[in-house]
């Protein structure tokens, strides 16, 4: 079985980036990158499969500027066996991640694609949904469990009630939610072997794929700061407050 995993680069987590002074976007000048946790969920619980010898080859590819070979270096340190890059220095939305995503997967033919559930820069949950639809491919959205049942999938997913479990039939697309694993840190011989592995790149004009935005930025600007708590003397007085003074949302 052949796996393939798109990730994504994006601000880390840990860092807190701010608006530039124009409103145009965010201020990612100097700012830490990384790879996007979603996707590193997804491609340890690739890497489990092949340990585990369910598959045979894990595919990483990352869609975005040359700086985007470092986020895979990072994946193939983690075990992904080679990585494929689809260079483009334009802005890429959802929509155009799963036209690209689709026309590697024409190519490649892999019987899984495991997706992070989401970014973190932009929270649009969509690409992974726009590929299965793509791909007339089945499905299985926030995967907290995921078992290989012969050429089936097993997938067991958060919903409002409990869980509910899918039997999907390969090739299917996967999206990883946050319980699904734990990834492993990345050691110094994988980073040393990951600078030898190759990374092939192409362009989304090879594969003649538009990917002309259809949404617009208009403007972009930090919430409104909350006002402080007030502390009350006594319960009167704090249900006077909620009878009086409160807004009801």
């Amino acid at each position: 079985m052949k796996i393939l995993v798109p990730i994504k680069r994006v601000v880390d987590f840990n860092i807190k980036v701010r608006p530039k002074a124009d409103g145009s976007g965010m201020d990612l000048d100097n700012v830490k990158m990384a790879i996007n946790p979603f996707d590193e969920i997804a491609m340890e619980e690739a890497v489990r499969l092949k340990e585990q010898g369910k598959a045979s080859e894990v595919i990483a590819v990352s869609c975005g500027t040359t700086l985007s070979q470092e986020t895979l270096r990072t994946a193939l340190a983690l075990g992904a066996d080679r990585a494929v890059l689809i260079e483009s220095s334009e802005e890429l939305q959802p929509l155009a991640v799963a036209k690209l995503l689709k026309a590697l997967v024409d190519i490649e033919q892999p019987d899984l694609v495991i997706l992070g559930k989401q970014a973190i820069d932009d929270d649009c949950n969509q690409t992974g949904q726009m590929l299965a639809a793509l791909l007339d491919r089945p499905q299985g959205t926030y995967a907290s469990k995921l078992a290989v049942d012969g050429e089936q999938l097993l997938v067991t997913r958060e919903v409002d009630g409990g869980l509910e479990t899918l039997r999907l039939a390969l090739p299917a697309i996967i999206t990883a939610d946050l319980r699904l694993n734990e990834p492993r840190y990345v050691t110094l011989p994988n980073i040393m072997k990951a600078k030898k592995k190759p990374i092939q790149i192409l362009t989304p004009a090879e594969l003649n794929i538009d990917i002309t935005p259809r949404l617009r930025t208009l403007k972009v600007s930090e919430p409104p700061v909350r006002p402080a708590g007030v502390k009350v003397p006594d319960v009167a007085t704090l249900v006077a407050k909620l009878k009086h003074e409160a807004k009801v949302i």
